[in-house]
């Protein structure tokens, strides 16, 4: 009985020390002063020091805020409204319009991007950072509006009704009553949208320019040449970011109402 009770315990630690001894080491070799990963030198955050002194390596940075950013606030917007929308639907089509929102998170990302660059070719739209914000809205919409959507369900309607009733339009009664009720999965949201916008590469390479690089293209380029401590500055940076913002994502979406 006893081997059989420590059976799964073995088996969580084994899939653990797989999933997060990488990303374990990556963190610690990014404070190694020697150059080679297979030599401890010592500590040191000298890599953190070029990493900023790094221009390009700058610059793909401000691309990726601005493109997270802009990209978050306008799926935000889109994935709120569409949410309420389908909340207030009644027709028979409500099931197949929901399937349809989430379908851009289906989507294999590498399908996804050949789409989207067959699209913008087909228009004639350079890539840059407008081709950008397109597809990254795209794909970020789903999130927001799963989680306004599961806010709404246990949200009591009557409020709305009784604010109406009072002499309150339909937008006065949004924004005084709905959206505040409802700010917290739309906040969440956005967080995960900012967090899967700023990691994105697969979908980025198919509809940026030559004049945009973002981060992850930019350490995807880099990594043809190997891993440099650099790298992993960066990549410890872009982690503990992540992590930060799914941590106060999950801690807002858990907010009741």
């Amino acid at each position: 009985m006893k081997n059989r009770t420590k059976l799964p315990n073995i088996y969580l630690g084994i899939i653990m020390t797989l999933m997060y001894l990488p990303i374990v080491l990556i963190v610690i070799y990014s404070f190694n002063e020697s150059k080679l990963t297979s030599v401890w030198g010592g500590f040191s955050l000298k890599w953190y020091e070029q990493l900023f002194k790094d221009r390009e390596m700058m610059e793909a940075i401000k691309n990726s805020i601005i493109l997270a950013f802009s990209s978050c606030i306008l799926s935000a917007i889109i994935g709120t409204i569409g949410a309420v929308g389908l909340a207030r639907m009644n027709f028979k089509t409500k099931g197949m319009i929901e399937y349809l929102s989430n379908i851009p998170i289906m989507i294999p990302e590498i399908i996804l991007g050949m789409v989207f660059l067959a699209f913008f070719s087909f228009i004639n739209l350079p890539k840059g950072m407008l081709t950008l914000i397109i597809a990254h809205t795209t794909f970020c919409i789903p999130y927001i509006l799963m989680m306004v959507k599961a806010r709404l369900v246990g949200i009591d309607k009557s409020l709305a009704e009784a604010a109406k009733d009072l002499g309150a339009s339909e937008i006065r009664a949004f924004f005084d009553i709905t959206l505040p009720l409802i700010m917290p999965a739309v906040l969440s949201g956005s967080l995960l949208a900012f967090a899967m916008s700023l990691d994105d590469v697969v979908i980025s390479i198919f509809v940026t320019g030559p004049k945009v690089t973002t981060l992850p293209i930019k350490i995807y380029t880099q990594m043809k040449f190997g891993v440099t401590p650099e790298i992993n500055a960066l990549c410890a940076i872009m982690l503990v970011v992540t992590i930060g913002l799914i941590l106060v994502s999950t801690r807002i979406g858990r907010k009741k109402i």
